[in-house]
């Protein structure tokens, strides 16, 4: 069994800082991309950032120069520094990794989400 457990969501006011983790833990030979998505109220899921195994990154355009994905391997956990926070930030934030429980396999796995508010 594969799990990603997210931490570091919370209330934070405009312009502020959060740092968000998610670990993965269970049985698997490898840990391919991993990405950040959120969903804000009446919103579709929305790819924020993604980080691939060798180091690579993407960001959506609204993220871009305030919000930093990096991922520690040691650890099989991926973090994503948001700085200067505004209220179009807030929604439930999701961890993705694609996980090889085999090295024949590959399969998107999801953590539960952590909720992000930015108010004042």
């Amino acid at each position: 069994q594969v799990q990603l457990v997210e931490s570091g969501g919370g209330l934070v006011q405009p312009g502020g800082s959060l740092r968000l983790s998610c670990a993965a833990s269970g049985s698997f030979v490898s840990i391919y991309a991993m990405s950040w998505y959120r969903q804000g109220p009446g919103t579709q899921r929305e790819l924020v950032a993604f980080i691939g195994s060798g180091g690579s990154t993407n960001y959506a355009d609204s993220v871009k120069g305030r919000f930093t994905i990096s991922r520690d391997s040691a650890k099989n956990t991926v973090y994503l520094q948001m700085n200067n926070l505004k209220p179009e930030d807030t929604a439930v934030y999701y961890c993705n990794a694609a996980i090889g429980r085999t090295w024949a396999s590959k399969l998107d796995y999801w953590g539960q989400g952590t909720q992000v508010t930015v108010s004042s």
